[in-house]
């Protein structure tokens, strides 16, 4: 990512926070380039291969403004006063041919909650991307669904003639905000994992305002994970970032304070997709999974650009999350696998533990315009996994089958041993049809086929025929760990596809 630190205008008092004002250039130069991919994409790209992740349920949304004094059914609890907020992908230009599942500009949906009333609002995070798009009135940065083959290779091309012509100007980066968000040191982030974290004020009536990227004071110069972990006891921010290049995994502290330490690089033999990691008390856990970035592989054999290799094995590493280096890094083997996300992790004597959703030979292609509504070999099951740091062993254990994923806890025990996990049922590999509820401290059922109340699982929320959600957040009763860790509230949206109505 380029940086544009002498030119860049910061907010006073923004603790690093940098105002995004990109320099795009029209003129004959982006005419040419944009003629020149009209006609590769015309003779290249079938245009009547759907889209799924831009109908149904995955539907682009326009912003909406705050909408006041919605209809409550029943009542809002006493306790929930402020803004939940969370955010997807809403692309606010159709794409010029493919579309992903993680494509998409960064959409904000809140919901302002206070002296039992609701006002609802929706509002684009204002990337350096989005931006330049709106600059345009179109499409201009390439897109993950068009990652494929030959095709995705012209793509990159046309990315970088843009940039070298200054049409479009990268110095800000190009994410797009779009995957989730974070609260620390008072600001609230807008975060995608190719990118800085964009920092968001939330306003009175509860409309969102993007204020600019989070740089930390220039001490920030890769990117940065979507999710990032807060210990709810020291209030400090661990986090880390991913590359194409070495070093490929970068480990970052910042303090409750809000002061980013030096970077710790993490040295692993390729490079892959890492989208989540875990804390413990004393440790950072990272993993290195066999999802790789493989351009020439995807020019050759005419692959999606991230493939999985199903003869490796699953590695986590096991760091000091204080430490100054990775000396003193431990790592462990499992079978074969990929984790988009983890719930939390705890130490427990000597070992390391982490409860996590697996998934079984992951294909990224899956999600990447014409799919199919169910998928058979879809597999995403949540797991323990035990990392013994006195003997070196690793050992895991299945506790649901499929589909289970994006799962949460009472974030007051984040890093500290806890009891329940909330995660979402999928049909698809991103539809979610309800909300499950695991108790760990029972055993799991071993014989079930599929998700239902009995051993482990302690509850199910359907969310009925045609209505599909967002993951779901646990809002404690009361902060802190002193009331019952499951004494609290559930909050998500939901979207009915036969009426088109969020919830």
């Amino acid at each position: 990512m380029g940086q544009k630190e002498a030119e860049s205008e910061r907010i006073d008092g923004g603790g690093g926070v940098v105002v995004v004002e990109p320099k795009p250039k029209k003129g004959l130069s982006s005419k040419a380039v944009d003629w020149l991919e009209w006609a590769f994409v015309k003779m290249m790209h079938d245009p009547k291969k759907p889209l799924h992740y831009l109908a149904g349920n995955f539907a682009p949304v326009d912003e909406t403004p705050p909408l006041t004094d919605l209809p409550v059914i029943g009542h809002l609890p006493e306790c929930l006063n402020g803004e939940f907020v969370r955010v997807g992908p809403n692309p606010k230009f159709a794409p010029a041919a493919g579309y992903h599942w993680f494509d998409g500009d960064g959409m904000i949906h809140g919901m302002r909650i206070k002296d039992g009333k609701a006002t609802f609002v929706s509002r684009f995070v204002k990337t350096s991307r989005l931006k330049q798009e709106e600059f345009y009135g179109g499409p201009k940065f390439m897109k993950i669904g068009d990652m494929k083959g030959m095709f995705g290779l012209f793509m990159v091309n046309m990315q970088m003639l843009r940039t070298k012509l200054k049409v479009l100007d990268v110095s800000y980066g190009f994410g797009t905000a779009n995957t989730a968000m974070v609260y620390h040191h008072g600001k609230l982030l807008a975060l995608s994992e190719g990118d800085k974290p964009y920092a968001i004020k939330v306003l009175e009536d509860g409309d969102l305002q993007t204020i600019g990227m989070m740089d930390y004071d220039k001490r920030l110069s890769h990117t940065f994970t979507a999710h990032p972990k807060v210990d709810p006891f020291t209030g400090e921010m661990f986090t880390f970032g991913y590359a194409q290049a070495p070093p490929y995994v970068t480990y970052r502290v910042i303090s409750k304070e809000g002061v980013m330490e030096d970077p710790v690089p993490i040295t692993i033999a390729d490079p892959v997709m890492m989208h989540d990691f875990a804390i413990t008390e004393n440790y950072a856990i990272f993993m290195d999974l066999p999802l790789y970035f493989k351009p020439k592989e995807m020019v050759k054999d005419n692959k999606f650009i991230f493939s999985f290799d199903p003869t490796k094995k699953a590695r986590f590493g096991i760091l000091p999350r204080y430490a100054k280096n990775e000396l003193l890094i431990r790592w462990f083997e499992l079978p074969n696998c990929f984790i988009f996300h983890n719930a939390n992790a705890w130490e427990e004597g000597d070992e390391v533990v982490l409860i996590t959703c697996r998934l079984q030979n992951p294909d990224l292609d899956m999600v990447n315009g014409a799919v199919k509504e169910k998928l058979d070999n879809f597999t995403n099951e949540l797991y323990e996994m035990r990392f013994n740091l006195k003997n070196g062993r690793a050992s895991q254990k299945r506790l649901s089958v499929s589909a289970v994923d994006f799962p949460r806890v009472n974030e007051s025990y984040t890093g500290r041993k806890q009891r329940y996990v909330y995660g979402t049922i999928l049909d698809s590999i991103a539809k979610v049809t309800g909300i499950i509820k695991f108790d760990l401290h029972a055993e799991p059922e071993t014989d079930k086929e599929k998700l239902e109340v009995g051993g482990n699982i302690s509850g199910i929320f359907d969310l009925g025929p045609g209505r599909f959600g967002s993951e779901a957040v646990f809002v404690p009763r009361q902060p802190g760990i002193t009331s019952e860790e499951d004494d609290g509230y559930l909050i998500f949206f939901a979207h009915d596809e036969k009426l088109g109505n969020p919830s």
